[in-house]
């Protein structure tokens, strides 16, 4: 199996608006908008190429989402994007009424994505919006590992796509090592590294630490499935039980709310088809805080060294 390596850390964020604008330049019927943090989320990649397509709303989140649904009703294919924080929580009866209801293709940015983002704090973390897009409907709820998937995922969703689309992506660096010889493939789970012993399912930015854990327990004898789950409406149910079937355990692991959110929706497979002894490692119901990235994600416990001694105490219950 495939030996994962940081290739230079880069923000999802540039990812996504670097799949905006390659998109954009295969289809004229892409039309951006921004709301005053242009730069924040990566849209100016956009909007400096073709500033005539680009419509800045101001600080107006919820106006924008209208005027997002009329475009899309008038035949364009409109990105918006802005903090999840926003476009999940804030704008979210509008993105019911107007887009979801309405059944029209846009998509929405979730940008600062997760505890990790750092000092902006708790206002600015959104750790709420899994949950919220994937209850929905029509909505489609893209989680890229690195930012090579969210560009792909992002050229994706606005090009191939049909109706609403949520990409949720980070602010800060993070190791980048996907390549072209795992592509993007829409509702389709990536299994990155095998294991017998207890399935790794992880979403976002927590993938890397998911790799991270399943090194530190190979080096144990102890075999960490590890599975990339980029999609998570629709989720990819038939990968989610086979790996369930042929591990002792299933963790998974996600920078959210652990009510509601990823871990919420593989358990919710599991418990349909496949009872498996389960653990979901995420926020424990509490709001983030101001601090450093990495400080964040070690005092919460989303890292590998954590996520591999999770996998321990649940492997010793079932011995």
């Amino acid at each position: 199996m495939k030996k994962w390596t940081n290739k230079g850390d880069k923000p999802t964020r540039h990812g996504f608006g670097e799949g905006v604008l390659e998109a954009a330049k295969i289809n004229s019927s892409v039309v951006g908008l921004g709301v005053d943090i242009t730069g924040s989320v990566s849209m100016n990649f956009f909007a400096d190429a073709f500033p005539e397509r680009f419509y800045s709303m101001g600080v107006a989140e919820q106006n924008a989402v209208g005027v997002a649904s009329g475009l899309a009703l008038s035949g364009k294919t409109p990105v918006f994007s802005t903090y999840g924080v926003f476009s999940a929580l804030r704008d979210a009866d509008q993105v019911r009424i107007s887009i979801c209801y309405n059944n029209v293709h846009v998509v929405v940015g979730g940008a600062h994505a997760g505890i990790s983002v750092g000092p902006d704090g708790a206002t600015h973390q959104a750790l709420e919006d899994i949950a919220v897009m994937r209850t929905l409907p029509h909505m489609k709820v893209i989680s890229p590992c690195d930012a090579y998937q969210a560009k792909e995922a992002t050229i994706y969703a606005i090009n191939e796509l049909d109706g609403p689309v949520y990409v949720r992506f980070g602010r800060e660096k993070v190791p980048n090592f996907m390549d072209e010889n795992y592509p993007f493939e829409f509702g389709k789970a990536q299994v990155l590294t095998e294991g017998s012993d207890i399935t790794f399912f992880s979403t976002g930015h927590m993938t890397w630490e998911a790799l991270q854990a399943s090194e530190i327990l190979k080096n144990e004898n102890i075999g960490a499935r590890v599975v990339n789950i980029h999609t998570i409406k629709p989720i990819d149910k038939a990968a989610i039980i086979k790996a369930a079937s042929e591990t002792r355990a299933v963790l998974t692991v996600e920078e959210h709310q652990i009510n509601g959110g990823f871990g919420s929706a593989v358990a919710e497979v599991l418990a349909e088809n496949q009872p498996t002894w389960l653990k979901r490692i995420g926020m424990p119901d509490t709001f983030g805080e101001s601090g450093q990235p990495r400080e964040l994600m070690e005092k919460y416990g989303l890292v590998g060294a954590n996520i591999a001694q999770k996998a321990r105490e649940i492997l010793s219950r079932l011995k």
